[in-house]
């Protein structure tokens, strides 16, 4: 299965359309404090427009919705659901991805056969609650060189602050690629932003 170098997480269909007509492929929907109802129709209508681009759907967190309106896949972050339990409700065909922060963390994810991996924080992101340390670029640059020593072929995802500036030194360090959140979002144009991303990792 294809793993997008470019994944954009959003709470908005309205935002989604946008980066979609950038040509982003994958949308991570990650809403909070809502209710599963709630939830529902903002995953539906974003799988609409998924759909009409061509997009996978990632939900955040929520197993039992990414199930029961057929999303793509899952991500689940290091309190969410196990990713073991995640594999039993989904089945082999629903993409799965965990996060992780430390050398220990991928290796645990990477024998749990997790799809891709979210790495980070790149560096201080105000979007996510309860923030792991930071990584930072050197961080990057580690633990690239110890993966490949212990043979661990996964695609790897830079996440947390990352900005235009930041990717050649990213994908040079060894990702395999970027999860953007307001980097797109807080900006005036979120189709060229999103544009400009894919650029930079093609």
């Amino acid at each position: 299965m294809k793993i997008s170098k470019l994944q954009y997480i959003t709470s908005n269909p309205i935002h989604a359309e946008k980066a979609c007509k950038g040509g982003a492929d994958w949308i991570q929907l990650r809403v909070k404090n809502k209710s599963f109802e709630e939830w529902k129709v903002l995953a539906l209508e974003t799988k609409r427009i998924c759909k009409l681009y061509k997009a996978k759907l990632i939900i955040n967190d929520n197993v039992l919705l990414a199930k029961e309106i057929n999303a793509a896949g899952v991500h689940l972050g290091k309190e969410d659901m196990s990713l073991t339990e995640a594999r039993k409700i989904l089945g082999e065909k629903f993409i799965i991805g965990g996060t992780a922060n430390t050398i220990e963390d991928i290796m645990r994810l990477h024998r749990m056969n997790v799809d891709y991996i979210g790495l980070g924080p790149f560096r201080f992101t105000s979007t996510k609650e309860k923030l792991s340390p930071v990584i930072g670029i050197n961080g990057y640059i580690y633990m690239f060189p110890e993966l490949k020593r212990r043979d661990m072929n996964i695609p790897v995802i830079a996440v947390g602050g990352i900005r235009t500036g930041d990717v050649k030194s990213l994908i040079k360090a060894g990702v395999y690629g970027v999860a953007l959140s307001s980097a797109i979002t807080n900006t005036n144009d979120i189709t060229k932003s999103t544009q400009e991303f894919i650029k930079l990792l093609s």
